[in-house]
């Protein structure tokens, strides 16, 4: 009921940080979900269930073998996995460093290599590390330097 009133009754563009998430809101008839962790490798026939099932199941990518292995299960005819990378902008918990060098060889990748099986949706980063701030302007000088950095990656 909370997820439908935040997305103002259109049961899409919901964010979900575990798979289980992502099958409690798809049987309640969400048709657009983020899972907003890195692919897991060992998870993928659950993903491909729910990429198959949904409209939009859309998912991040953080290293060339995760896009490797969506590459190798594509999704039936008309439909592409659909895929954001995963920077780490600070909180060194998981994503790509936007200043990898390997950042922007994987973003194209993820563009080029096979568009017909894979898409890319944009740039995606959590600023997880503002759960230790004490106060707004921590947190706020935080979302600064993500933006910022972000920013930089997707001019580049």
């Amino acid at each position: 009921e909370g997820a439908a009133l935040a997305t103002g009754g259109t049961r899409r563009g919901i964010v979900v940080s575990t798979l289980a998430e992502a099958r409690f809101f798809a049987r309640g008839g969400f048709e657009d979900i983020l899972y907003a962790y890195p692919l897991p490798g060992g998870r993928l026939r659950d993903c491909l269930a729910l990429a198959q099932q949904l409209q939009s199941f859309q998912v991040l990518l953080d290293n060339p073998q995760a896009l490797a292995l969506l590459q190798q299960h594509p999704l039936p005819a008309g439909k592409r996995w659909l895929v954001w990378l995963k920077l780490d902008c600070g909180n060194s918990r998981a994503g790509v460093r936007p200043t990898d060098p390997g950042a922007l060889a994987l973003a194209r990748a993820i563009a080029e290599e096979a568009p017909e099986k894979v898409a890319l949706v944009g740039v995606y980063a959590h600023c997880g590390d503002t759960y230790s701030c004490r106060d707004v302007p921590a947190v706020q000088a935080i979302a600064r330097a993500t933006t910022a950095a972000l920013l930089d990656f997707v001019t580049a």
